[in-house]
């Protein structure tokens, strides 16, 4: 049996495995070469809101996933992960999303709507601000982590004014992830 550990780092939500049955050192190495992903991720200067990477560590394999807008960040991403101590292969799925002036348009719409909103200021003031906007063919996924339920739905509400074709809310609160990590011990 397994549990989800999540983990938010500047703005960055990864999630790893980490075995149930008793901490044992290879656990402890991976949550340690988790942690300096996350960290190495959200410290990557081109990581923008419109970009989203989740990360796995088993037996020092990291496996990475998500969304970003430029096909050198995935590359880059990869190579920074790898470097790191503990890191034995790198498994990157991160895809890049298609080039498009309609979602360009969109992201930024978006992205003014809801950090221009008074309610986001405090997030937007963040080095990594926690909400991420990623759009896919007029598609919107938010995506971070917000301080509570009002804030995960008005992000929604202010990202459903600009025509896109769905819009779906992956946020979670900050309890929502307390939670998990609480779980995880």
């Amino acid at each position: 049996m397994r549990k989800m550990l999540m983990v938010c780092a500047g703005g960055l939500l990864l999630t790893a495995n980490m075995a149930v049955a008793g901490t044992t050192t290879v656990d402890r190495k991976d949550f340690q070469v988790f942690k300096d992903v996350a960290a190495s991720v959200g410290r990557y200067a081109q990581f923008t809101i419109f970009d989203d990477v989740s990360a796995s560590v088993k037996d020092g394999v990291v496996t990475l996933a998500g969304k970003v807008t430029m096909p050198y960040k995935r590359d880059e991403i990869e190579k920074r992960v790898s470097r790191l101590d503990g890191v034995r292969a790198v498994r990157d799925t991160i895809t890049v999303l298609p080039v498009s002036q309609f979602d360009d348009e969109l992201r930024l719409r978006i992205a003014r709507s809801i950090y221009g909103n008074s309610s986001f200021w405090n997030y937007g003031i963040m080095p990594n601000p926690p909400i991420h906007i990623v759009v896919e063919n007029g598609r919107v996924t938010l995506t971070g982590v917000v301080q509570s339920d009002v804030d995960r739905m008005l992000a929604r509400s202010l990202a459903t004014q600009f025509g896109a074709l769905s819009v779906t809310n992956d946020l979670k609160t900050d309890a929502e992830v307390q939670a998990a990590l609480e779980k995880s011990e």
